[in-house]
């Protein structure tokens, strides 16, 4: 009896094999898209919170370069995508700008803008999030986190990862479903070991090559998450750049809804 549960369950195995290697066979590059994206998210999940401090360099064609500082509060929320707080501290004209994201998970995102100059908070329209961040190459729409929901997707190939040929990456496509988007969709380059992302190219509303960012020298925290701490975008069109240098970040630190708001915007330090 008990050789006859054991070829039972050795039957299974096999049954069970087969079935997952067919469903693989059956599934086409959109579902891979989706499934692989989700694999990723899922990686990320459950950081609560972060605080970090970063240096941002702005090149222009000519190869001239200013500097600013800024910090960055994220929130993780439930239900919803997250929230997210950029600070300027450096140079004078800058300091004290700040930016209030809200990310949704469906629908525009909500930001907000403070100009210490006017001492005010401007609301950022849903026509305007391909506008530049601070004169830099990223976007506003660019600070959102990447929510899910937010995109369609199309699994591409697998490759050697861009500057790591010893690492394996997926390509995928994303298409924003919001209309209002400034590109027509994302090629990133993920490494399938940890779900990172090493290089994305965005395409412009002409579905033309628009800029492309390179991340890397990530760093670990809580024997879970990965954090990019340096991040390099290129604007083809114009030939600037914008390097972006995190110096220091923290996870958990306690951070609260209350933190994210309009008033505490003004207050932003």
């Amino acid at each position: 009896i008990s050789m006859k549960i054991f070829m039972k369950f050795i039957v299974s195995i096999i049954l069970l094999s087969i079935w997952n290697i067919s469903l693989a066979v059956a599934e086409t590059p959109e579902e891979k898209g989706l499934r692989l994206a989700i694999e990723g998210d899922l990686t990320g999940q459950g950081f609560k919170d972060t605080l970090s401090q970063s240096k941002m360099t702005l090149r222009n064609a000519q190869g001239e370069e200013s500097i600013r500082t800024f910090s960055n509060k994220a929130l993780e929320m439930e239900n919803d995508g997250d929230k997210s707080i950029f600070i300027f501290h450096h140079p004078k004209d800058v300091a004290g700008t700040a930016i209030l994201t809200f990310t949704h998970k469906s629908g525009p995102d909500d930001q907000w803008l403070y100009l210490p100059a006017l001492k005010r908070v401007k609301r950022i329209s849903s026509d305007n999030k391909s506008g530049a961040f601070v004169g830099s190459e990223f976007a506003y729409e660019d600070l959102s986190s990447q929510e899910i929901e937010k995109y369609t997707y199309k699994w591409i190939e697998d490759v050697p990862c861009p500057g790591d040929e010893q690492e394996m990456c997926y390509v995928s496509e994303s298409y924003p479903v919001d209309k209002s988007s400034g590109y027509t969709k994302r090629v990133s380059w993920v490494d399938i070991s940890e779900h990172r992302a090493r290089k994305i190219n965005y395409y412009d509303r002409k579905d033309k090559l628009l800029k492309t960012l390179v991340l890397s020298d990530y760093k670990q925290y809580l024997e879970k998450f990965w954090t990019a701490h340096t991040l390099k975008m290129v604007n083809h069109n114009t030939k600037k750049e914008t390097d972006i240098a995190i110096s220091e970040t923290v996870y958990q630190t306690g951070l609260k809804d209350s933190d994210f708001n309009r008033q505490t915007l003004k207050r932003a330090r």
